[in-house]
């Protein structure tokens, strides 16, 4: 399985432990479990500004599906449950999913329940959405899926 490397998206083979393109260290070939893995607390942001710690397995749980800010604004660890039909993202403050980015449109995305799942759908945004590296205009979210928003880096996760 090749190897996307973080900062240029480079494809590198497989086992690669440096990107051949820029450089940038890829963390070693994927063993998954075995306990030594850096892992990120998450959090919520209360009403007065606070964090709050959040056990995200028991939020995925409750509402079925989360988001969580893996990289970019120095919030690395953020989520956010899934828990409405509809749950926008955007740099407005009113935005269910608020990131504060100039690249980011004020209504950039939205997140829309149906039938057959959770869809990202891209409304019209000046610099596009992004899952799994590729543009997208409108797309059913799987677990695991990596959206790009700006300089926001999100997984999708879901029971």
């Amino acid at each position: 399985m090749a190897v996307h490397c973080p900062e240029c998206g480079f494809v590198n083979p497989e086992g690669a432990n440096y990107c051949q393109k820029c450089g940038a260290y890829l963390g070693g070939p994927a063993e998954g479990g075995n306990g030594d893995e850096p892992t990120t607390m998450t959090y919520t942001v209360g009403e007065t500004g606070e964090m709050q710690p959040v056990d995200i397995d028991e939020t995925i749980a409750r509402s079925g599906a989360a988001l969580v800010i893996r990289a970019g604004g120095g919030r690395a660890g953020e989520s956010f449950a899934l828990d409405q039909d509809r749950v926008s993202i955007g740099r407005s403050p009113d935005a269910g999913v608020f990131l504060d980015d100039v690249t980011v449109s004020r209504n950039h995305a939205l997140l829309v329940r149906r039938r057959d799942g959770l869809y990202i759908d891209d409304l019209g945004s000046l610099n596009g959405t992004y899952v799994n590296r590729r543009r997208i205009e409108s797309h059913r979210l799987a677990d695991g899926d990596e959206i790009q928003i700006g300089k926001y880096k999100l997984s999708f996760l879901e029971k």
